[in-house]
This record gives C-alpha cells, sequence and structure tokens, in this order.
C-alpha cells in the first residue's frame, strides 16, 4: 500500500515537471480582442506612415494646411518596430507590449497586444481618448486600460503620448514644431488631423 502511494506521488511529481517545462509561459487572462480583424504589421507600412507625414508637411509649406491621414496598418506597424527597438519601451530587455494591435474606431484608439512578467503573460487593452489641447498639441487621454492581473507600467501614459506625438512629428523634427493642431478625427480604421503651419 505505502509503495503503490509512493509511486503515486512520484509519478504526479515527474508529471508536474514534465507539463510545467513544456509550458514556458502561463496565460493568465486580460481583455479579449480575438473577434477583431487582426491588422498587418509590415516595415512598409511603418515607412508609408513617415513618408506621408513628411509629405503632407511639404504639401504644408505650399498652402499653409496640413492634413495627415493615418491607418490602422501604419500605426500598428510603427509601434510594432517601435517597441522592438526603443530601450525606453523595454523591460529586461523586451518590449513592454508585444504583437500589438491598434484600432482606430469609434472616435478612439484601441491599443491591444501582450505583456509578460516572469513565466506569466497576458492580453493588455489600452483605449484613448484624442483631441487637441488649447495650443493646437494633441492631447492624449487614456479612457481605460487592462493589463490582466499585473499592474499598469510606470509611466504608460507619458510613453503613450510621445509615441503618438513622434508618429507625426517626429521624423519631421523642427519643421513639425510649427504645426498647430486643429481637429484630430478617428473614423472607420483612419485617424485624420488637419493644423496649420504657424
Amino acid at each position: 500500500m505505502k509503495s503503490l502511494k509512493l509511486k503515486t506521488i512520484f509519478l504526479t511529481l515527474i508529471l508536474t515537471l514534465i507539463l510545467t517545462s513544456l509550458a514556458c509561459t502561463v496565460f493568465v487572462g486580460g481583455p479579449d480582442y480575438s473577434d477583431l480583424t487582426p491588422i498587418p504589421v509590415s516595415s512598409e507600412s511603418a515607412q508609408s506612415l513617415k513618408d506621408g507625414i513628411k509629405k503632407s508637411f511639404e504639401d504644408g509649406l505650399l498652402t499653409g494646411v496640413v492634413t495627415i491621414t493615418i491607418t490602422e496598418p501604419q500605426i500598428t506597424s510603427y509601434l510594432a518596430e517601435r517597441l522592438a527597438t526603443d530601450p525606453n519601451l523595454q523591460q529586461n530587455d523586451e518590449p513592454i507590449i508585444t504583437d500589438p494591435q491598434v484600432y482606430l474606431r469609434d472616435g478612439q484608439m484601441k491599443i491591444y497586444g501582450k505583456t509578460k512578467q516572469g513565466m506569466f503573460t497576458a492580453n493588455i487593452g489600452i483605449i484613448l481618448n484624442i483631441g487637441v489641447d488649447e495650443a493646437g498639441k494633441p492631447k492624449i487621454e487614456i479612457a481605460s486600460a487592462d493589463f490582466g492581473p499585473f499592474p499598469a507600467p510606470e509611466g504608460i501614459n507619458e510613453t503613450i503620448t510621445a509615441l503618438i506625438d513622434e508618429a507625426f512629428t517626429g521624423s519631421l523634427g523642427p519643421v513639425a514644431t510649427g504645426l498647430r493642431i486643429e481637429t484630430i478625427a478617428i473614423v472607420d480604421g483612419t485617424m485624420t488631423i488637419v493644423g496649420r503651419i504657424r
């Protein structure tokens, strides 16, 4: 009887070790966004965002009005590129958000992805309201942030604000600082920013 009990404990221990070694990470929940169509990520889309912004400013130098149109694949690809290469957006040499998906719907920017802490992974969801402040700069407010069971990373609001700001000004440096934004509209997968060069 004792040997059977000992064998059972031993087999349970071995089985637990095998299962633990097979499961490198444990999924612990977070917001479900599986019903949304995945957005493709490519370096071409990220580059087209930078090129489009540059062209919008070049055209704006002639007319005084700058209109920037950003699509979901462009902003998703840009965010994925930045997360993979910017050490300020990494924790333990890994991006703070992996597999990002950015949806531009119903007047909001909705960012989904995955985050990892130790051997645990979780889905994350950040919903942003984006408007214009009195100075003609982007005004970004987090409407909600869901990191599953994990606490939100420190400085997430500042990081996201900097990313969005750089998405349409960073590639132009000093020229972009002369832009006064008048409107930002987010509809059906597109964000349109209209401003004037001062």
